[in-house]
Parts: structure tokens; C-alpha cells; sequence
């Protein structure tokens, strides 16, 4: 049993996440939650996850060079205003420039108010989200007021869409101009145990993926790149660690920290212009839906890593897919839940954290108990399934957290003498 508990402890993060996905699987043989791994919910998940993912990405950079971001949801505003504007006047693609562009320029607005005149980071990121939401409403009442679809809280519909493509032989895609056969269609239409499911997964990953949803994607393993690989990362992260030692070997702590902020903003734009391109075709007011926040939870959830934040954002797109196509399915989450916290009840108590062990064990028979006396869940519990489950796996992976150092803290330059 010893040998069985340190295997798990040196692979929490693997373990945790096939111990959660075997019974998922499980739960969605059951007719009534067999949405849980259709193709459907997964492309679904891949179109909710991408802004949350895209902001995510930008408040590690952000945060890696030291300065905290709460104003990406202000920043993910401008980008979904920004980016509606042009793409209703000029096309989809340059409302994707002009997203980025109106998220950086908010960016930069950050960087030089804690930056160079060292205001506190959170008052300043409450600040940015504030004008924000003022400064899109302004803008909403000059240019779309005398427009028939428009007005002071929405734009006209957007014209034109980012073309998408499927793999083929894969999920039914053309190969030198023929069509294809859908294979993962076939095998999911079997209905066949793990292997239905996961092909389920894959084609709703592969299957009639826009191009801004392909380079977004693309941007995960990029950032990784760049962050670890790169002179550049190396000088951002230590930035963010130990301003002083920094530059006391050269480095321009004020330039990279401007850097990491405004690229967040910049992350953010794109984040709003996809909002507003991909999901919905025309801006309205408080669109962001407080995705920005969730964007800073799941930097937090994924310690501040890109891999982390897919999956962070992967997750909050998974239970707000499964709210939007079947709330039948969510019932089927609280037996899920369930088992989870009775698995992590029963590892807390053989590694003799008794406390912890007997907070989930009570947890996980309430929620037992919730899901055998009921058939489906308040429409309000539904609505926050999303947000709910970020909070509880957060507070989960608060202990496995290491932040940067120097996070949060004012520098002035030339402090460390």
C-alpha cells in the first residue's frame, strides 16, 4: 500500500486526471448522460475554452514578469468591441488585428500606471476594467447609434466568417479535392465503450476547426516555447522572480515587464475578438460574461504554465458546453463529483491527513446522497456549473502552487543599488 501511495504522490497531477476521465466515461454509458463525451460537446468545449484560454496565456505573461493582471477581463472588453468594429466594417480578419490591437493599447495603460508610476497592481487592473466597460459603451453610442441593428449596447451582425477545415480520412475532411471519409464519426456512432467516446473526442476536436481557433490552439505550445526555450523567456521569468539580481546582470527590468503586460493585453484582444467573431457574430455589452476572471483562475489553477492553463480553460469550457447542450447531463456530474471526492477522501485518510480526509468523505456522501434522491439539479446550479467547478478544482490545486516571487511587488529602478 506504501509503494501504491508514493506512486501517487509523484504522479498526482496524471493520476488525478485518469481517475476523473475512466469514470467519465463510465457515467456517460448511461442514456441519460451520453452527452458527456459526445463530438458535440467537445467541439463545443473547444469554441467556450479558446477565450478563457487566449487571456489565460496572456496573464502568464503578465504575471511571469511580475505584475499582477486583473484587468484582463477590461482588456478582453476592448478586444470584443474592437474587434466587432472592424469586422462588421472590413471582415473577419481585421476585426481580428483590431481586437489585438484595442486589448494591447489597455495594456499598455497597465504596464505604464504600475510600471512606471508604480500604482498598485489591483487598483490599476480595477481601474482598466472600469474604463473598459465606460469606454466601449461610449464608443457603442458614437458608432452604432444611427445604425438599424446597432445602438449603445450592441453592433450590427458581423458580415462574413473565418473559414474551417476537418482532417481527413479523420473527421471527414478533402485530401487533393476529394472528399473523405468521417471515421471518427463511424467509430462513435458504434457506441462501443472508450473507443466510441474517445473518438467522440477527437472529432470534436478535428472536426470543422476555423483557422483562428487552429492559431489559437497553435499558441499553447508557442508560449511554451518562448517562455522556456528562449533568451527572452529566461530574462521575463527572472524578472518576475528577482527584479534586483535581474538587472544587476543587465537585463532592462522596466522594458520587460512592459513587454509581459502589454502582451497580456494584446492576448486579452484576441481573447475578445474571437468572442465576438467566433462565437456570436456581433458585439454586445458585458459580452466578456466575466470570462477575464476565470482567464486569472485558470493562470492560478495551471501554476502559472501554458499546459495549465489548457487545461484550466479546457475544463470551464467542458462544464459550461455541458450546461448549454444537456442539462440532464449535468445531474450526472454530482455522481462524478461524488466518486472523486470519496477517491480523495480515502488517499487524505491513508496519508494520514485525517482532517482533510473527513471534509471530502462528508462531501462526497452529500453529493451521493444529492444525486440519488434527484433527477436533474436546479436550472440555478446549472448556470453555475461552470463556475462552480473552477472554484472546487482550484481549491483543490491551491496546494501545489508556486507563484513568482516578486509578483505583485513594486520596483523601482536602480533599488537594488
Amino acid at each position: 500500500m506504501s509503494n501504491f501511495l508514493n506512486f501517487i504522490k509523484e504522479n498526482k497531477e496524471k493520476t488525478f486526471f485518469i481517475f476523473i476521465l475512466f469514470w467519465l466515461l463510465v457515467i456517460a454509458q448511461i442514456d441519460t448522460y451520453s452527452q458527456l463525451t459526445t463530438s458535440g460537446t467537445f467541439a463545443a468545449t473547444m469554441r467556450l475554452a479558446i477565450p478563457i484560454l487566449l487571456a489565460g496565456l496572456g496573464g502568464i505573461f503578465s504575471e511571469r514578469s511580475g505584475v499582477v493582471n486583473i484587468g484582463l477581463e477590461g482588456m478582453m472588453i476592448m478586444g470584443t468591441w474592437f474587434g466587432a468594429w472592424a469586422a462588421w466594417l472590413y471582415g473577419p480578419w481585421w476585426g481580428v488585428a483590431a481586437g489585438i490591437f484595442g486589448g494591447l493599447i489597455f495594456g499598455l495603460i497597465h504596464a505604464i500606471a504600475t510600471v512606471s508610476f508604480q500604482v498598485d497592481h489591483i487598483v490599476s487592473g480595477v481601474a482598466i476594467n472600469i474604463l473598459a466597460a465606460g469606454t466601449a459603451r461610449f464608443f457603442s453610442v458614437v458608432a452604432y447609434a444611427n445604425e438599424s441593428q446597432g445602438g449603445a449596447t450592441q453592433s450590427p451582425r458581423i458580415s462574413g466568417e473565418i473559414s474551417s477545415f476537418s482532417l481527413p480520412f479523420l473527421s471527414g475532411g478533402t485530401f487533393l479535392g476529394n472528399d473523405t471519409s468521417d471515421w471518427l464519426r463511424n467509430l462513435e456512432d458504434l457506441n462501443l465503450f472508450f473507443i466510441s467516446d474517445i473518438s467522440g473526442l477527437l472529432g470534436g476536436l478535428t472536426r470543422d476547426i476555423s483557422y483562428l481557433s487552429f492559431i489559437a490552439l497553435s499558441l499553447v505550445p508557442i508560449c511554451m516555447w518562448i517562455l522556456w526555450s528562449t533568451p527572452f523567456g529566461l530574462q521575463l521569468r527572472s524578472v518576475g522572480e528577482f527584479p534586483v539580481g535581474s538587472e544587476s546582470l543587465g537585463i532592462n527590468v522596466y522594458l520587460m515587464k512592459y513587454i509581459g503586460v502589454t502582451l497580456s493585453g494584446a492576448f486579452s484582444g484576441l481573447a475578445g475578438a474571437y468572442l465576438v467573431i467566433e462565437s456570436s457574430g456581433i458585439y454586445r455589452e458585458n459580452q466578456t460574461g466575466g470570462r477575464g476572471f476565470i482567464a486569472l483562475a485558470s493562470v492560478i489553477f495551471g501554476n502559472w504554465r501554458p499546459t495549465g492553463v489548457l487545461m484550466g480553460s479546457g475544463l470551464f469550457g467542458y462544464a459550461d458546453a455541458l450546461q448549454l447542450r444537456s442539462e440532464e447531463s449535468v445531474h450526472g456530474l454530482l455522481l462524478l463529483i461524488s466518486i472523486v471526492l470519496l477517491a480523495l477522501s480515502i488517499y487524505l485518510l491513508f496519508s494520514k491527513k485525517s482532517r482533510n480526509g473527513a471534509i471530502s468523505l462528508l462531501m462526497a456522501f452529500g453529493f451521493g446522497i444529492w444525486f440519488l434522491n434527484s433527477t436533474s439539479v436546479p436550472n440555478e446550479f446549472v448556470y453555475f456549473t461552470p463556475h462552480i467547478t473552477t472554484l472546487v478544482v482550484l481549491s483543490f490545486a491551491s496546494q501545489r502552487l508556486r507563484m513568482p516571487k516578486s509578483v505583485g511587488q513594486p520596483y523601482k529602478k536602480g533599488q537594488g543599488g
